[in-house]
């Protein structure tokens, strides 16, 4: 979704963009654009509006008006609404295929836009003025000459590899198991985060009433769990969840993930800007992987635009890099430290801890500043947002 997003960004400028996309377009196992769920931030909402895309996803969205966070077994517990902060919303849930007919909808009008599907890269060559790329299209070995590439190819980047850019990764050796299901009371707009001894459980508010579940478990036991009878998944989430929404009923379909803190090193290389979870893939705990990436997409569309507008005649040269690099820096670090260590913090069975983090959540629940704080990871952490994340267009205009 980052890639097609930083395309459609730059489809507005005189740039020449090839997307190479290695499923065919629209295709059920496009693992971007599947059944899955993304949790928006309001800054990503900005960046969406910005954009031109939100009036057509806004239909499709389900808003969340509060956010409760609590942990079996304590009484520690805390809630931030949008009303108490004076937000249209904590964020909004929209499913990963209604992004992806949107963007690639879009992008098929671009005269600007070419795009290789289905296609397989093989190999990346960097030279002084330019980059290679080698793939099979179509049955026939074929090459692509750019001035720039970009990698939003995931956390298992072929391109990042390719161009010896290292990657520092954690395995939390969890998997979460991504499902939805009906809850017995409405949902009434309101994500849940539940921290439990076998790993967090969130819930968060879908279209129709449904509600998406991610369960996260030890990798032991998770295919044991993806192959229980419905009636026994049901069980096992209820048992972790608890009543507040009444009896969970009509399971959807599972699907199981790997979770990893993946971080590169850097976020450039030769003639490279790494995008997404190509740059870092962050643990689905506070819904935030998908908008930094839009944030990283952003930013680098901004600083492409500004060198096209100062005349740069070669936006992959290492002083355009540099910048993107520099830019996304604080940003990038702040969020990977701050998801890594709620992770930590939760999965400690230690007494002091555990009794601190009761005190925290209490503490949280009565501090509206530490509310607006946490809120602000909707817009991340540079000192300066890009024009998208402040409702401008990439030459700094108001949309119109």
């Amino acid at each position: 979704m980052v890639g097609a997003s930083l395309a459609y960004m730059l489809s507005s400028t005189d740039l020449t963009i090839a997307i190479i996309e290695s499923y065919p377009v629209e295709s059920d196992e496009q693992p971007s654009f599947d059944a899955r769920t993304t949790a928006l931030s309001n800054g990503s909402r900005q960046i969406l509006t910005a954009l031109g895309l939100w009036d057509d996803l806004a239909a499709q969205a389900t808003l969340i008006r509060s956010i409760h966070v609590s942990e079996s077994g304590r009484f520690g517990r805390a809630s931030i609404s949008a009303e108490e902060l004076a937000l249209p919303a904590m964020g909004y849930v929209v499913a990963n295929r209604a992004i992806g007919r949107e963007l690639w909808r879009r992008l098929r009008l671009s005269p600007r836009v070419h795009l290789i599907s289905p296609a397989q890269v093989s190999s990346l060559q960097t030279q002084p003025d330019c980059a290679r790329l080698t793939m099979s299209h179509e049955g026939c070995d074929r090459v692509v000459q750019a001035k720039l590439v970009v990698a939003a190819d995931g956390a298992n980047s072929l391109i990042r590899s390719q161009a010896g850019v290292a990657l520092n990764r954690h395995d939390y050796e969890q998997t979460a198991i991504v499902t939805s299901v009906s809850p017995g009371v409405f949902h009434a707009h309101v994500a849940y985060e539940r921290f439990t001894a076998e790993g967090p459980l969130a819930v968060l508010p879908q279209a129709d009433g449904r509600c998406v579940v991610i369960l996260t478990v030890t990798p032991a036991v998770a295919k044991q769990v993806m192959n229980l009878p419905e009636k026994e998944f049901l069980a096992l989430v209820q048992d972790r969840f608890g009543w507040r929404l009444g009896e969970f009923t009509g399971l959807g379909r599972r699907d199981a993930y790997a979770l990893a803190l993946t971080a590169a090193k850097q976020s450039t290389g030769p003639r490279l800007a790494l995008i997404g979870s190509a740059a870092q893939g962050l643990h689905p705990i506070a819904g935030q992987g998908f908008n930094l990436g839009l944030r990283d997409a952003a930013t680098l569309a901004e600083v492409l635009s500004d060198a096209l507008s100062d005349q740069h005649s070669d936006l992959g040269v290492e002083s355009v890099l540099n910048h993107y690099a520099q830019w996304r820096q604080a940003d990038r670090r702040a969020l990977i430290s701050f998801t890594d260590g709620l992770v930590r913090l939760f999965k400690s069975a230690l007494a002091p801890v555990r009794f601190g983090r009761t005190l925290g959540l209490l503490a949280f629940d009565v501090s509206l500043s530490a509310k607006s704080a946490l809120a602000g990871l909707s817009r991340g952490f540079s000192t300066v947002q890009p024009r998208l994340a402040r409702g401008l267009d990439l030459r700094g205009q108001p949309k119109s």
